[in-house]
């Protein structure tokens, strides 16, 4: 392609090999998208009405819940559309609009499940002062800084990538991911991008937050060798469901971190397809469902919403 021409559109090149199975594909990915937003909005509006879930914990899920409506919405739309696109085309604009949406979404669940940790590090550690320690209100101005905080960080990547100049159009992905636009760019200066990559992918997100979890949870974990049955079993119920939620989400984005710097072409369809969507498909479903049956109260409040409506 001509230097000087202007790239208007990328083509997702992934979608060409969903062939004859792209009916089945699209049914898949639409009931999946469904089944995400039901699920999502009837917990939303269950710690809503609710007044008993009108605490800290129930506060970080619900901002959970709709992260996961915002994530999977910021791809599943279009990945539908794509499915069944003759040309698997994607303007340069959505391109964009779609690494921002992904990309803060991805900052954002991990912002709330690392505040999450410390939620249960204080709940299991110091009970006595968690009414005091974590209020509501701390609650709701923790959650407006991570959405602050991530918004500003993804609109200050954004405009570093919207500013190369584009000498290739070809994505090898389901999505628009920045780091593969970036590798699209004429210029072969990354320092941008690498240096994005160091300070806020490698220290900000991944490993300040991944040593303060492991921190709280070692903590927790010295805790309940020494506590009683009770103590054991609190934690147990609070906190494996945020330990599931945790690793798949971390490890999900540390296969997709490493299918944009390396050739995986060697990776079977299936697999590369399933893990490269999981994060923002499988896990908005996922942490409905695995809070919803495990925490006793939102559990509770489910089924009485439910009795009330029948």
């Amino acid at each position: 392609m001509d230097n000087s021409t202007e790239i208007v559109s990328f083509v997702l090149t992934m979608y060409s090999k969903v062939g004859q199975f792209k009916y089945l594909c699209f049914t898949l990915a639409l009931i999946f998208y469904m089944l995400i937003i039901v699920a999502n909005t009837f917990l939303i509006f269950t710690i809503y009405v609710d007044r008993n879930l009108h605490e800290p914990m129930y506060l970080f899920l619900c901002c959970l819940f709709v992260n996961g409506i915002s994530g999977s919405t910021s791809l599943m739309p279009c990945l539908m559309a794509q499915i069944l696109s003759e040309t698997h085309e994607i303007s340069a604009f959505y391109c964009f609009i779609q690494i921002f949406n992904i990309h803060t979404y991805a900052g954002i669940e991990y912002g709330i499940l690392t505040t999450m940790a410390y939620d249960r590090y204080v709940c299991i550690c110091k009970p006595l002062h968690y009414n005091t320690i974590i209020t509501k209100r701390k609650a709701q101005i923790v959650i407006i800084v991570i959405w602050i905080v991530t918004f500003l960080e993804g609109g200050v990547l954004l405009s570093f990538t919207i500013r190369l100049k584009r000498c290739k159009n070809i994505i090898n992905s389901f999505f628009c991911e920045n780091h593969i636009v970036v590798e699209l760019s004429c210029s072969p200066d990354r320092t941008v991008s690498l240096v994005h990559d160091l300070i806020f992918g490698l220290i900000f997100t991944a490993t300040i937050p991944l040593i303060y979890i492991s921190y709280s949870y070692i903590r927790i974990l010295a805790v309940c060798l020494k506590g009683s049955k009770e103590t054991k079993l609190k934690a147990l119920e609070t906190c494996t469901p945020h330990l599931i939620s945790l690793i798949t989400f971390v490890l999900a984005c540390f296969y997709i971190l490493i299918t944009q710097r390396f050739d995986m072409s060697s990776t079977p369809f299936e697999l590369f397809i399933t893990l490269g969507v999981y994060s923002v498909v499988v896990q908005p479903l996922q942490n409905p469902l695995i809070y919803g049956l495990k925490l006793s109260q939102i559990r509770q409040a489910c089924i009485k919403l439910l009795k009330c409506h029948i």
